[in-house]
């Protein structure tokens, strides 16, 4: 596939983890054109990284199978606010909580408050994640190594800890992992080592709650056109970026969402440990 082939317009923010609301063309991240069927009623979810690209999907998914939602995010408030109003228009309830995650303390105050606030929780989806491109592994420093672990994988793994004893059964824990974890990035090492990681624990935890009744999958998005993409890389990288997946383009938070419903719903009430690849066609082994 020709290296040059344009997907995006040139863009960059220099701010991660980036705002929806700058990027161009705006992702298809609001479920438009989902229709859910109640797989979700009654239920409680929290959503990391739920303001922008496939966490608020997820989360207006969510709402629209009829789950109350929780969404955590960093500092991003204007976007925060857009899927406030997208998931109370389905009349259900938001709860937005506002923090850094590698904080063990937030993490606390994420379940205390949606306890207070909704007494309990069914659902936990760990989106939340953070890269920052390196040409050779010299050039990761020891700081950003931990920064893009503490993030992407101890905040994934302190939460379920203090998450899991409130889950009942039939309870679902539901992780974003990446591609890259499979056919590894020259120059994303740290955040697909981090993405890896999250493969070996959404595998061992599924096993450790299996004979308590609750699934834990994931789910390994290609390329999609989320704030991640302009605050991460340049401007001729977004360009071409999604250009050489055999679908030839960067999929939409759209796109993915369905299958963090697919797992969290009782349609996968016989898959745990696994995890789904909404990958624009990229064939994955292991």
């Amino acid at each position: 596939m020709p290296q040059d082939k344009k997907t995006l317009p040139p863009q960059h923010q220099d701010v991660q983890p980036g705002h929806e609301g700058l990027m161009d063309p705006p992702p298809a991240s609001d479920a438009e054109g989902y229709v859910g069927s109640g797989k979700l009623r009654g239920k409680v979810a929290i959503v990391t990284g739920g303001d922008s690209g496939i966490g608020r999907s997820v989360a207006i998914c969510f709402a629209k199978e009829g789950a109350d939602v929780v969404i955590v995010y960093l500092n991003e408030h204007q976007d925060a606010a857009h899927t406030i109003q997208k998931v109370e228009a389905q009349q259900v309830r938001c709860l937005a909580l506002a923090g850094d995650l590698g904080e063990e303390s937030f993490a606390e105050q994420v379940l205390r408050s949606t306890l207070e606030t909704f007494g309990r929780i069914d659902v936990l989806v760990n989106n939340a994640a953070e890269q920052h491109p390196r040409e050779k592994i010299e050039d990761i420093s020891a700081s950003q190594l931990e920064q893009t672990f503490r993030t992407n994988f101890f905040s994934m793994f302190n939460l379920s800890r203090l998450v899991v004893p409130h889950l009942p059964e039939g309870g679902s824990i539901v992780n974003t992992t990446s591609v890259t974890a499979y056919r590894g990035s020259a120059h994303l090492l740290d955040y697909a080592s981090s993405k890896g990681a999250i493969v070996a624990f959404t595998r061992s935890l599924a096993q450790q709650l299996a004979k308590r009744k609750i699934r834990v999958n994931a789910v390994a998005p290609g390329p999609v056109w989320t704030p991640l993409i302009p605050s991460t890389f340049d401007e001729d990288e977004v360009e071409s970026f999604g250009a050489k997946v055999p679908m030839a383009r960067p999929g939409q938070p759209d796109e993915i969402s369905p299958s963090y419903v697919f797992l969290a719903s009782r349609d996968a009430s016989y898959m745990t440990g696994q995890v789904l690849h909404p990958n624009g066609g990229e064939v994955i082994n292991g």
